[in-house]
């Protein structure tokens, strides 16, 4: 059987969550994240419900995000946060750790590691 999305590669729905749930349980333990963890509310109930909802359309599955709140934006819905160099790279390495830890294999890893780069660089509103 040929997996054509990342969605499928990764395990799907189960997989998608344990990603979700390790990134941001690394993102509130570790203080190497805490640039990007301090643009989230205390409670992370709600954020990990997004990303996880963002991610499964993102990677190819169910496009629960959009069906529930429309057209990402992702842009415009970051705005309010300060997103340097330092967050997008410290977001960008606490993701790829998460990737790591949940057994992705490391050909999927890179991949997503690639279009996570182009997302977050995007993100970027303040100057270097």
């Amino acid at each position: 059987m040929h997996l054509s999305t990342a969605y499928e590669r990764m395990g799907g729905e189960a997989v998608m969550r344990r990603l979700v749930d390790r990134f941001y349980d690394l993102m509130d333990e570790d203080p190497d994240y805490f640039g990007v963890r301090k643009l989230h509310p205390q409670d992370l109930t709600h954020s990990r419900q997004k990303l996880f909802m963002f991610l499964s359309g993102f990677m190819g599955g169910p496009s629960l995000y959009t069906e529930k709140y429309g057209e990402p934006r992702m842009r415009t819905r970051h705005m309010p946060c300060a997103i340097g160099v330092p967050e997008r790279d410290q977001w960008l390495a606490c993701m790829g750790r998460a990737m790591e830890d949940v057994g992705l294999d490391e050909e999927l890893r890179r991949k997503l590691a690639m279009a996570f780069y182009q997302t977050a660089d995007f993100m970027r509103n303040q100057p270097e």
